[in-house]
């Protein structure tokens, strides 16, 4: 069988708000504490008024050095540690299970940046849509 390229993967950080059905999300080729502080930039910056808690699962990269000192100088952010092993209280964890569904399941691109295309789609759909992202993954909690 012919194959191409070799195996790639975007790392994706993404909040849900669950009031509204927002999704905002940012891809990038790491999962590295940089990239997580860019992306509390820009949470911050959607959200740029009030309180913001974000429920987060125990990953190392949230519990980093930087990123606590970052929570120490932005005291807006707040994060909550969900229990370990308890991915089905996380919404945002539905998400990539939906995303994944829809859009790498039984599905070959030849191109890394198709996948890329097909995620900013489904992303786009998702907020347009915020009533689907809430009944989908939000009621059940």
């Amino acid at each position: 069988m012919p194959t191409y390229g070799r195996h790639e993967g975007t790392k994706l950080f993404g909040v849900l708000n669950y009031e509204t059905g927002h999704v905002l999300y940012r891809d990038g080729e790491r999962y590295e504490t940089p990239a997580l502080i860019q992306f509390l930039d820009a949470v911050r910056k959607v959200y740029p008024k009030g309180r913001i808690v974000m429920i987060l699962d125990n990953s190392r990269i949230h519990h980093a050095e930087q990123v606590q000192a970052y929570l120490i100088k932005h005291t807006r952010l707040q994060f909550v540690f969900l229990p370990k092993y308890s991915p089905e209280l996380n919404l945002v964890e539905g998400l990539w299970k939906w995303l994944k569904s829809d859009v790498v399941h039984n599905v070959f691109y030849k191109k890394f940046y198709h996948i890329r295309i097909k995620v900013a789609a489904f992303m786009k759909h998702a907020n347009d849509n915020p009533m689907e992202v809430i009944d989908r993954l939000c009621i059940r909690m």
